[in-house]
């Protein structure tokens, strides 16, 4: 099925389907997710190396990850009311320079706290970018296959973790960390020069613009709750992956290039994740949330289980990417669902709230490792809170269908 852009969309020379049958813009926003996932999670690997270079314990070169999604999470909001008027391809491109600088930042900074300002700079502009982004992709495919576009847009956050960490993790053993953090920035160059080419011309008139900024929808019940939902529900996955090359590299007993390999299966089962959770978001939006919440509350605790055994680890750890991502494009649509008159917002808002979660699950694997837990624990933490997640999910289906 060919995509056709609305009046409002811009150009006619972007009505050109790609060869999946999504317009051209799409791809551009998933390069530029590429770059932003890359940057986002490639620190895991180089963390070990990070903490001895800088100086400062392991938990806290983990606040190197807390900071970041920290910086998306407060960043987001102001830079959505300050982007509302403005036309979307405008507002992509001032927040992809903003990546470009921090990450520049983090790759010269000289100590721990230019490197925490580089990340946190490079960090505002990720909320505001997939809030912005997803409105834009959903807006250009038919209303079947609108999951499916902010899946597609998603899938350059995932194959960041197939191609774009592995490949930053080699580039930090190689030439040391800051040369993966200067990778990433002219990955970011690229991107822009890709949404300069292919995003839709501004509109004349000025629909085109990131309107609906109405901030009483968080007045609505089903918001909070749907926030709630991700913050918890997909923000358990970094108590554990936070820490992810420590346990693999100290319980599962892997070399440090073993542990790339596994990253790389890891983004494998991102990238088939997502892809799975557009379809299944098109399909039956809260039922297979749930179910897909349920199997990553499982598939953590089997992690927890079979850390010691690495081919059983191995094995775990894909699976656990399968399902941990397959919840990002129902979480997204639920989202948007919940305030359809300001989409670009609450889109903008629910990024935020992803990385709240992931903050705040880096800041408890974190702690949990202070005070005397295992490395073991932390997916058990990360189960507990897929189980609260799906709590919400139910508590929400619940006040739809009285509200019905």
């Amino acid at each position: 099925m060919s995509a056709v852009l609305s009046p409002k969309d811009g150009a006619s020379d972007t009505r050109v389907p790609s060869s999946s049958g999504f317009p051209l813009p799409i791809l551009a926003l998933a390069l530029a997710a590429f770059a932003i996932g890359t940057t986002e999670f490639v620190i895991m690997g180089l963390l070990p190396a990070m903490a001895r270079d800088l100086a400062v314990s392991l938990p806290g070169a983990g606040l190197l990850v807390t900071g970041y999604a920290l910086g998306v999470a407060l960043g987001a909001p102001p830079l959505a009311a300050l982007s509302a008027g403005w036309p979307r391809k405008r507002a992509l491109l001032v927040l992809i320079g903003l990546f470009i600088a921090g990450n520049a930042l983090s790759a010269i900074g000289t100590g721990y706290g230019l490197v925490m300002a580089g990340r946190i700079v490079a960090a505002l502009a990720h909320g505001s970018f997939f809030g912005i982004g997803a409105v834009l992709a959903s807006e250009l495919v038919a209303p079947d296959r609108k999951a499916g576009a902010i899946a597609l847009m998603f899938t350059g956050l995932t194959l960041a973790n197939v191609l774009g960490v592995p490949l930053g993790n080699l580039i930090g053993q190689a030439w040391g960390w800051r040369a993966s953090f200067a990778g990433v920035a002219l990955l970011g160059v690229i991107a822009a020069v890709a949404l300069v080419a292919l995003l839709p011309r501004p509109a004349a008139s000025h629909e085109e613009a990131s309107t609906g900024n109405d901030w009483s929808v968080l007045k609505r019940p089903q918001v909070l709750i749907a926030l709630a939902l991700t913050a918890v529900g997909f923000g358990g996955v970094f108590t554990a992956f936070t820490f992810i090359a420590p346990m693999l590299e100290d319980v599962t007993g892997l070399s440090a290039g073993a542990v790339t390999g596994v990253l790389f299966l890891f983004g494998l089962g991102l990238t088939l994740g997502n892809t799975l959770g557009g379809k299944l978001a098109d399909w039956k939006l809260m039922p297979s949330l749930m179910g897909v919440l349920v199997v990553l509350a499982l598939i953590q605790l089997v992690l927890a289980a079979v850390l010691s055994s690495p081919w059983a680890a191995i094995a775990a750890v894909f699976v656990w990417g399968v399902a941990a991502f397959a919840t990002v494009p129902g979480l997204q649509m639920r989202m948007m669902q919940q305030a359809p008159d300001a989409p670009a917002l609450v889109s903008t808002l629910n990024i935020a709230a992803f990385n709240l979660g992931n903050a705040g699950g880096a800041w408890l694997g974190g702690w949990m490792l202070d005070h005397g837990a295992s490395l073991r624990a932390l997916p058990v933490a990360g189960a507990a809170l897929a189980v609260v997640g799906l709590g919400l999910a139910a508590v929400s289906v619940v006040l739809e269908r009285r509200a019905r």
